[in-house]
């Protein structure tokens, strides 16, 4: 899941603008990104992820975005799709869209064990 440093800078920067408090950390090859102590997103192979339930999910569907899948195809499909370029390069759309995967991730934090699609 390599990340370059130029697409880790372009992201952080539009969600800082976009959120208060937002942060990174490494892991596991990519990068997660916290709003506060809830973490809400990801960058894997140089694509945006953020997090998702079964109300936000419908709209990464509708665009064609796909899950995040760390082990390929045939692996594991995680609570995390792709953020169309649109949104990311839109600064209010990209507030809401955050928004919500940070909300997301903190309804997540209350129910513990929930980790499937």
């Amino acid at each position: 899941m390599p990340v370059t440093a130029s697409y880790r800078a372009f992201v952080l920067e539009r969600l800082q603008r976009a959120l208060p408090d937002v942060r990174t950390r490494d892991m596991f090859g990519g990068v997660g990104f916290y709003a506060g102590a809830t973490f809400f997103a990801l960058i894997g192979n140089d694509v945006l992820y953020f997090k998702v339930d079964d109300h936000t999910r419908r709209d990464y569907e509708a665009r064609g975005m796909r899950a995040f899948r760390p082990f390929g195809e045939g692996g594991e499909v995680m609570r995390y799709f792709e953020v169309p370029v649109e949104v990311i390069e839109d600064a209010d759309t990209l507030r809401q869209w955050a928004d919500a995967a940070v909300q997301v991730g903190r309804r997540s934090k209350q129910r513990p064990g929930k980790r499937a699609v």
